[in-house]
């Protein structure tokens, strides 16, 4: 299944995006404050290429010698091949996945022998642990701390100051053994810098990260924190992964990078960490500080207001002798992380037809924020149907609770094509009869349209065509165009206006 070799690191990914033209260093100095994002996004807005600035400024008007990679996963092509499949293998990639999740028994010895690939994917979770590592060249501890000299960049005019955005950061439970990585939670958090050795850790209370966290402060203990700066591409992706929360998706890295992981114990931190990344903070996370985080810009296009969160402070930073910084911006999409989504949300399908087979496709548009708005087509049979899938999108599946607008439309329908969806909506829907609202439903605090804070209403519209009792009249026929007319068109415009055929 995997088209690509394994990216062992970071570094190997860039050579595969240079070979293939996707590539490009800025030798010009560019600051981190504000400018290096309004290029990133102007790149990101176009298509274009990875970015590597040589020469960041930083805040004081330095230059570092620390280059600043952004846009890696920029378009979808990459997001794939960074999970090492091509964009049209993501299905089977998927289904792959799926199973996984839920292995059915084999059918005789063929059928398990078939299995093989599943097999070994699980033995690439076993990680290897070495006692000497490229992001341990170099270690700096103490007093000699000094996050500064890391190029963070300010994104956004409002922003209240550096903000790390493309971490992985590693916790384990409390009373856990520090060799057993298969218990780590790897999570993309967001790390606000505040001094030399102090940042905020901004984990949310239904995060991975934030669990550990209060096991640790119930004990009355500081969380031991690894910040993974730089990480290979499989351990990047498998942090956003919406994984189920008895999987670690430090190990479940190495299903997607067809080798074991290699790991390294911290220097400071009783934590394994990533051999191969560019950079680690090691620190410890405080059970009783917090500090106001924020305003930052985040993804719903708004700034998000400032909230008390918990308090790290670094013991030790490690790296390669040449390091990288990997970076990214979160805004109004498109950004990085609602390129992943869309890429994620076709990995996620087979899955969610496990859960609800009469699904046939479906689409969250990034422009709704990647989650906010569901497009649906269904196999439909019977009526009341359309409501049936709405309901279980929001109650059988956690990462639909925050999707506040879903719309069913049959498969005759493209449900990423706008015009398709209008159409279905304009022709097929009544809205007296084919609205679906509930009440008081869980919702992302940062939508500031709902009327309380994680509170808010769902609407759902059943755009398909009425069958039996859902309509007393007789429904239209849609009109499409006979196979034998359509076939004599493309023969003649082949012959006539070859440039117009398909």
């Amino acid at each position: 299944m995997r088209a690509f070799p394994p990216y062992p690191n970071l570094r190997g990914f860039l050579d595969w995006c240079a070979g293939t033209g996707q590539f490009v260093s800025i030798a010009e100095p560019v600051p981190v404050r504000h400018r290096m994002t309004a290029v990133h996004r102007a790149v990101l807005e176009r298509g274009g290429p990875v970015l590597r600035f040589d020469h960041p400024v930083l805040g004081d008007g330095r230059r570092s010698e620390m280059p600043v990679v952004t846009n890696l996963f920029g378009t979808a092509e990459r997001v794939a091949a960074g999970l090492g499949v091509s964009e049209e293998s993501l299905e089977e990639l998927g289904a792959f996945l799926a199973e996984l999740r839920s292995p059915s028994p084999p059918d005789g010895m063929k059928d398990a022998l078939s299995r093989w690939p599943m097999l070994k994917a699980a033995l690439t979770t076993r990680p290897k642990v070495c006692r000497s590592a490229p992001v341990q060249q170099e270690v700096q501890g103490g007093e000699d701390v000094d996050l500064s000299r890391i190029p963070v960049q300010t994104h956004w005019p409002g922003d209240a100051g550096p903000l790390i955005t493309w971490p992985v950061v590693l916790t384990r439970p409390f009373g856990s053994d520090a060799e057993d990585a298969g218990k780590y939670n790897a999570g993309v958090y967001r790390v606000q810098v505040l001094d030399r050795s102090r940042a905020i850790m901004r984990w949310l209370p239904h995060r991975g990260g934030a669990a550990h966290h209060r096991g640790w402060a119930r004990a009355g203990e500081p969380t031991p924190v690894a910040i993974v700066l730089g990480a290979d591409p499989a351990t990047l992706l498998s942090s956003a992964l919406p994984l189920p929360e008895t999987v670690s998706e430090l190990t479940f890295s190495g299903v997607l990078s067809g080798c074991r992981p290699r790991l390294v114990p911290a220097k400071t931190v009783p934590l394994l960490v990533p051999a191969e990344a560019e950079i680690v903070l090691e620190g410890w996370v405080s059970p009783t500080e917090t500090a106001p985080e924020g305003p930052f810009g985040d993804h719903t296009g708004y700034y998000n207001p400032a909230e008390p969160f918990p308090v790290v402070t670094i013991t030790a930073i490690t790296h390669r002798r040449d390091p990288l910084y990997l970076s990214t911006y979160t805004g109004r999409p498109p950004d990085e992380p609602a390129i992943i989504g869309g890429v994620f949300n076709k990995l996620a399908l087979p899955t969610i037809r496990a859960q609800i087979p009469e699904i046939r496709d479906l689409w969250l548009p990034p422009a709704a924020c990647s989650y906010r708005m569901a497009v649906v087509s269904i196999d439909k049979r019977y009526p009341g149907q359309a409501r049936r899938v709405m309901m279980a999108l929001w109650g059988m599946l956690p990462q639909f609770s925050y999707t506040k607008m879903i719309v069913v439309v049959d498969d005759d329908i493209d449900p990423s094509n706008w015009d398709d969806i209008a159409w279905a909506l304009s022709t097929r829907m009544d809205p007296s009869r084919d609205v679906m609202m509930i009440e008081n439903t869980p919702m992302d605090y940062l939508d500031f349209a709902s009327p309380q804070a994680g509170l808010a209403g769902k609407i759902g519209f059943d755009a398909t065509t009425k069958i039996g009792s859902e309509t007393a009249r007789e429904w239209g026929e849609v009109m499409r165009t006979a196979p034998e007319d359509a076939a004599f068109a493309d023969d003649l415009l082949r012959r006539v206006l070859p440039e117009m055929a398909r």
